[in-house]
């Protein structure tokens, strides 16, 4: 059985099945070892880790521990919590109408990062004015309709990872700012430190960078030294808004002490930096690596609550759940009628009934044509609604190639 247990109830003989620390890189190549002495205990613990998961099966037990199952349930019931005093979002363009504008702003603000790495790479002084437009559109597009940016942050590549990351956080993170009713300025500048939250990797070593595997212990400290090298990148640009360097600073600060580079705890983080720390862990562990699956977003939130226990800020993940709702675009979900869907949109009555676009029929095993129902119309919710979100590897369905646009 797989069961979770604290950090100071971990012992030698016990079979670890997850380290529970999936929103930062460690020199762990796999995440299920046994601990077999002192030794690789105090190695685990110096990781900074609350809490993880182990294998009754392979090693000692922990009687009192809960079940992987059970804390599942319990953090299903608590997003269902979260979201149940939502406020309908009001969106006054339609997905449809939206989404043509969503995706040229995306392919700007992707092409627009690829330039001013390059400029760093190529020791140029980044122009900060050049970010103002694309910023000042994408905020637009999340103000009309924000499921339509949305929708294009799972629509990603592997090879792309780093230019797409920086991406997917400036969407990301301008619409929790809207959400949170940040005023239009304040919600620009988050967006310019998004964006430019990742500008240190342009100095970090290649080889590390686009290393096909886990890294060893050396060079997690070296990839750790792109946020400082982001920092003193941003002080230097003239004009640079305090938010967003305080965006980029602090995006891998966790409130427990346990974050770098600078280990600050709590209400020591801006809560700028709280809010990025957030969204960079989601979309990390949403996106596809080569050595890490990535999650489907349903599961990501329930991680992020548990996360919210020690590392992550509590009531900031709250407000993030509530932005991009619990079925975010992308979800894969079994229908009451016993067919999947991927969510596409927000419904007419919020982020509890979603629109969602058919994919297949469970029973019958066969594709059915593309067709989008909003589970909110009382004509559908009458007799349609979700049983559960589902992975998508178990059905060998990709929900990113769902999501474009139908013809």
């Amino acid at each position: 059985m797989i069961k979770k247990i604290r950090i100071d109830q971990l012992r030698p003989g016990m079979h670890i099945h997850d380290l529970n620390f999936g929103w930062t890189d460690h020199p762990y190549v796999r995440n299920d070892f046994l601990i077999e002495g002192e030794q690789s205990l105090a190695q685990v613990r110096s990781l900074g880790i609350r809490e993880l998961y182990i294998d009754t099966d392979k090693g000692l037990d922990v009687a009192s521990a809960p079940s992987r199952l059970e804390v599942e349930a319990a953090l299903e019931r608590e997003l269902v919590e979260v979201v149940d005093n939502s406020p309908d979002p009001h969106q006054p363009t339609t997905l449809e109408d939206e989404q043509e504008q969503a995706r040229k702003v995306h392919r700007e603000a992707n092409q627009l990062i690829r330039e001013l790495m390059e400029d760093v790479r190529l020791g140029r002084q980044i122009d900060v004015e050049r970010t103002d437009p694309v910023i000042s559109r994408m905020v637009g597009s999340i103000f009309r309709n924000r499921d339509a940016l949305l929708g294009l942050t799972r629509i990603r590549r592997m090879d792309r990872y780093t230019f797409e990351h920086s991406v997917n956080v400036a969407v990301l993170m301008t619409s929790f700012a809207t959400t949170m009713r940040f005023s239009p300025e304040l919600i620009h500048q988050i967006g310019v430190g998004a964006l430019l939250h990742d500008i240190g990797k342009t100095l970090t070593p290649p080889e590390v960078l686009n290393k096909p595997g886990r890294l060893n212990a050396a060079e997690v400290e070296i990839m750790r030294g792109h946020v400082v090298d982001s920092r003193d990148i941003l002080a230097r640009v003239p004009g640079i808004p305090p938010v967003a360097l305080a965006v980029a600073a602090e995006h891998h600060e966790r409130i427990d002490g346990n974050g770098y580079p600078d280990g600050k705890t709590g209400d020591q983080i801006s809560r700028y930096g709280r809010m990025a720390a957030i969204v960079d862990v989601y979309d990390a562990i949403t996106s596809d690596r080569v050595y890490h699956k990535g999650m489907d977003p349903h599961r990501a939130l329930r991680k992020l609550l548990e996360w919210s226990s020690h590392h992550l800020d509590a009531g900031l993940v709250q407000h993030f759940i509530r932005c991009v709702g619990i079925y975010p675009v992308g979800t894969l979900v079994r229908l009451k009628s016993q067919r999947l869907a991927v969510v596409v949109g927000t419904g007419r009555s919020g982020v509890r009934h979603p629109k969602v676009r058919l994919v297949l029929d469970i029973q019958r095993r066969r594709y059915l044509p593309p067709d989008d129902l909003d589970l909110s119309d009382p004509a559908i919710e009458a007799e349609e609604s979700i049983l559960s979100a589902e992975p998508p590897e178990r059905w060998g369905i990709r929900p990113e190639d769902l999501l474009q646009p139908q013809p």
